[in-house]
C-alpha cells in the first residue's frame, strides 16, 4: 500500500494521524495518509536557507537543465504512474493529460527558459532604455530571484500536471518549492515526488512535501519575498487569498480557479457542415474526459436557438456511445469521479441547476463515485444568473441557445471571467468580432474551423507556451506562458547608473559601456575566453559610386534612391544613396576573420537598424562587441561542443555619427564539455 507522507528538512516524516485513502473505481484502500504535525516554520527556513542559496548559485540555463534531466527520469517511470492513476478513476485518455501532459509541460517550460531568458543567475530583460542626453545616464530592467519560497497548493484532479507546471518554473526562477497536494489522489502526486527526491537532481532543500488537509500555520511564516500558487475551486482561493498573513505582508498570489468555460457555436454553423461535427464531438470530449473533472471543461454550450434541437439529439448520441466503467479497461471512455465525495458534490450542484433548467439528458444512474452525464438547457441564459454562478464539477453542460451574435457575446460574458472560452465557426467576421467582444473576460480563446481542427490541441487544454489563467471568477492569475512562468517568480528591477556600471552589474553589453579592445580577433576565440564587453573596432572603408552600382547588379535591387540620380534628387536624401544592405554587406567584410577558428556559423541577426544614410565618398568602420553568451548542451548529432554569443556591432561613419547597428548570433566552438552535455 502506498504512503502518502510528508518530507520535511530532507527527511521522511512517517508519524502522525493515518488515514485509509480509497480508490475511485472499487472502494478498497489504495494508501495510507500520514497527517503529520509539522514545523511549519523550520520548514521555511530550510527552504530559504539550504534550498535557495544553492539554487540561486546557478544560472537560469542551467537551472533549467536540471528541470529537462528531471523530466527524463519521470517520463522513463511513467507507466508505474498510469497505473496508480486508475484508482482516481482516471482513464489511459485522462492519465495522460495529468502524467505525460505535466511532464511535457515541464520540458517545455525548461526548453523556453533556455530559448528566451539570459543564461544568468538573473534575467536581462529587453533592450537599455538611455535616460540622458549624452548617454551617460541609463536604465535596464532585470529579474532577479526572490529571497524566499514558492508555496505550491494543487487541485485534486490533476496531481501530476498541477505539481510540474509549478515546481518548474519556481525552481528555474532560483525558488525553493513546498508543495501541498489535495489529500484526494495524493498518492499519485506523493509517488511522482518520491521519485523526484531519489533522482538527486535538484539540490537539497529545493522541494518538500506537505501531507495535511490544511496546512496549520504555514502562511503565518510568509513573507513579501514568498508566493503561492493555488489551483482549485474560486470560493477556497478567495478565502486563502484574504489569508490575514497574506494581506499584511504582501504575499505574491496567483489563483486559477475553476470557472464556467464555454463554448460558442457559429451561427453560420449548420449540421451538415464540419464544424458542427467538430464542435458535438469537442463539447462530449469536455463533458466525458476527467469525467468532467477539468478546471477548463466546458460548462456552458451556447448554441443558435435554431440549432438547438440538432445539437441535443447529437449530443445525446455521442453520450449514449461513451462506455462508462472501470477505467483500466481500454473500451472505457468515462471512469468514475475522483470519490464518492465528489460524485455527491457533482449530484448537489447538478440538482440546483436542474432546479432552473430543463434537463434533456441523464444516463443510467451509476453508484458509488460513478455518474452520469447530464444535459441541461436554460432557455432564458440572459435573465438566469444561476446558471452562470453554480458549477457542477463533473460529466454536465447547460445548453444555452442565443438569438443574435451579440447576444451570444452577452451570455458567454455573464460568467464575469473564465478561464477558456471556445468558438466553432467558418466566418472569420463572426470570429472576429465574437472573440474580441470576449477577450477581456476569457484568459484563452480557441477558435476552429475545419482548417485548424486536424491539429488543434482542444478547448480543455492548457499548453506550455501559452498562458494560463483568466481574470473575475477564473482567479485574475497567470500561469504558464512560456519562459513567462519563470518571470512570474522573480522580481523585476528597474536599475539606473552609467551604461559601464549598469555593464558591471548584469554582466552583459549595455549601449554606450566602456569596452577592451580585444588583442586577438573575436573569432579567433574560444567560447570560454570571450569576456563580455570585449570589442573589435575594425579598419576603414571608403563606400564609392561603382559599389553602389555594382550591389545593384549583383541583387537586382536598382530602386531609384540607389541608381537614379534625377529621382534620388527629389528624394529625402537628396543624392544617391547607398545599399542599407551594402552597408551590412560591407561591415561584414570589414569584421569577419578569413581564418578557420573556434567560430562555426553565424546563424541570425536582430534588431537591425539603419540609422543613418551612407552615400558614395562616406568612410565606415565598424566595432564587434560581445554582448552575451549562452552555454548549449552537446547532443549526439554535434559534431563540436559550443555555445552561442551574441555579438553587438555598430557601424559609424567618417564623423563618428552611428549609421547601423544590429546584433549578430553565432555559435562558437567551447573548449571542454560541461556537465550539461551528460
Amino acid at each position: 500500500m502506498i504512503q502518502v507522507s510528508s518530507y520535511s528538512c530532507g527527511k521522511w516524516i512517517q508519524s502522525g494521524k493515518k488515514t485509509e485513502l480509497k480508490s475511485a473505481v472499487n472502494g478498497k484502500p489504495v494508501a495510507v495518509f500520514n497527517e503529520a504535525d509539522l514545523d511549519y516554520g523550520t520548514m521555511c527556513r530550510y527552504a530559504k536557507e539550504v534550498g535557495g542559496p544553492q539554487i540561486r548559485e546557478l544560472t537560469i540555463h542551467e537551472r533549467a537543465f536540471k528541470i529537462k534531466f528531471l523530466a527524463q527520469y519521470l517520463l522513463e517511470r511513467k507507466e508505474k504512474y498510469y497505473k496508480i492513476s486508475t484508482h482516481t478513476g482516471a482513464t489511459r485518455r485522462d492519465s495522460w493529460i495529468d502524467i505525460e501532459g505535466g511532464i511535457i509541460t515541464a520540458f517545455g517550460i525548461s526548453s523556453q527558459a533556455r530559448r528566451n531568458l539570459s543564461d544568468l543567475p538573473w534575467h536581462v530583460e529587453g533592450q537599455e532604455v538611455t535616460l540622458s542626453r549624452k548617454g551617460t545616464f541609463t536604465g535596464q530592467h532585470i529579474c532577479v530571484p526572490r529571497r524566499g519560497l514558492a508555496v505550491q497548493i494543487n487541485a485534486f484532479n490533476f496531481p501530476i500536471w498541477g505539481m510540474l507546471e509549478k515546481l518548474a518554473p519556481a525552481f528555474i526562477a532560483g525558488l525553493p518549492s513546498i508543495i501541498k497536494p489535495s489529500p484526494l489522489g495524493s498518492y499519485l502526486a506523493c509517488e511522482v515526488f518520491r521519485d523526484i527526491i531519489e533522482s538527486e537532481i535538484l539540490p537539497e532543500g529545493s522541494v518538500q512535501f506537505i501531507a495535511a488537509n490544511i496546512p496549520g500555520d504555514l502562511f503565518d511564516q510568509l513573507t513579501s519575498q514568498d508566493s503561492i500558487a493555488f489551483t482549485g475551486s474560486a470560493e477556497t482561493g478567495k478565502k486563502l487569498k484574504a489569508h490575514p498573513s497574506v494581506i499584511e505582508n504582501n504575499v505574491h498570489f496567483k489563483l486559477e480557479a475553476d470557472s464556467l468555460n464555454c463554448s460558442i457555436l457559429g451561427e453560420d454553423i449548420t449540421p451538415d457542415m464540419e464544424e458542427f461535427d467538430l464542435f458535438i464531438k469537442e463539447v462530449a470530449n469536455e463533458i466525458t474526459v476527467k469525467s468532467g473533472q477539468k478546471c477548463t471543461a466546458i460548462r456552458r454550450t451556447i448554441i443558435p436557438e435554431s440549432r438547438l434541437d440538432d445539437v441535443i439529439d447529437a449530443l445525446k448520441f455521442r453520450l449514449d456511445n461513451t462506455v462508462t466503467g472501470d477505467p483500466s479497461l481500454k473500451e472505457t471512455r468515462m471512469g468514475p469521479l475522483a470519490s464518492t465525495q465528489q460524485a455527491e458534490r457533482f449530484k448537489e450542484q447538478a440538482q440546483k441547476l436542474s432546479e432552473i433548467t430543463e434537463s434533456v439528458y441523464a444516463g443510467d444512474n451509476l453508484n458509488g463515485a460513478y455518474s452520469d452525464a447530464r444535459l441541461l438547457v436554460c432557455h432564458k441564459p440572459v435573465e438566469v444568473d444561476e446558471v452562470h454562478t453554480i458549477e457542477a464539477f463533473g460529466p454536465l453542460t447547460t445548453l444555452m441557445p442565443y438569438k443574435t451574435v451579440d447576444e451570444a457575446i452577452t451570455i458567454a460574458n455573464k460568467a464575469d471571467g473564465s478561464l477558456v472560452g471556445s468558438l466553432f465557426t467558418a466566418d472569420d467576421e463572426i470570429a472576429a468580432k465574437i472573440v474580441m467582444e470576449c477577450a477581456p473576460f476569457h484568459g484563452r480563446f480557441m477558435v476552429i474551423n475545419k482548417q485548424s481542427a486536424g491539429e488543434s490541441t482542444g478547448h480543455g487544454s492548457p499548453i506550455a507556451s501559452l498562458v494560463h489563467g483568466g481574470p473575475g471568477r477564473a482567479g485574475g492569475g497567470e500561469e504558464l506562458g512560456g519562459y513567462r512562468a519563470v518571470l512570474h517568480n522573480m522580481q523585476r528591477v528597474a536599475l539606473q547608473g552609467s551604461p559601464t556600471t549598469i555593464q558591471h552589474i548584469t554582466k552583459q553589453y549595455i549601449k554606450g559601456a566602456k569596452t577592451n579592445e580585444s588583442a586577438t580577433h573575436p573569432f579567433m576565440k574560444y567560447f570560454e575566453e570571450l569576456k563580455i564587453g570585449e570589442a573589435l573596432t575594425t579598419e576603414k572603408r571608403t563606400v564609392t559610386k561603382q559599389d553602389v552600382a555594382d550591389f545593384a547588379n549583383l541583387t537586382g535591387d536598382h530602386f531609384y534612391a540607389h541608381t537614379d540620380p534625377d529621382a534620388a534628387a527629389r528624394s529625402m536624401f537628396g543624392k544617391i544613396v547607398a545599399h542599407g544592405y551594402f552597408v551590412l554587406s560591407a561591415t561584414a567584410g570589414l569584421f569577419v576573420h578569413p581564418d578557420e577558428g573556434p567560430v562555426l556559423l553565424n546563424y541570425g541577426l536582430e534588431d537591425l537598424r539603419f540609422t543613418a544614410p551612407v552615400f558614395p565618398g562616406d568612410t565606415i568602420r565598424a566595432r564587434l562587441i560581445v554582448k552575451k553568451k549562452t552555454q548549449r548542451q552537446q547532443r549526439k548529432s554535434d559534431k563540436f561542443p559550443y555555445g552561442m554569443v551574441w555579438f553587438a556591432v555598430e557601424v559609424i561613419n567618417q564623423e563618428n555619427n552611428l549609421v547601423a547597428e544590429y546584433t549578430i548570433l553565432t555559435l562558437v566552438k567551447r573548449k571542454e564539455t560541461l556537465e550539461i552535455d551528460r
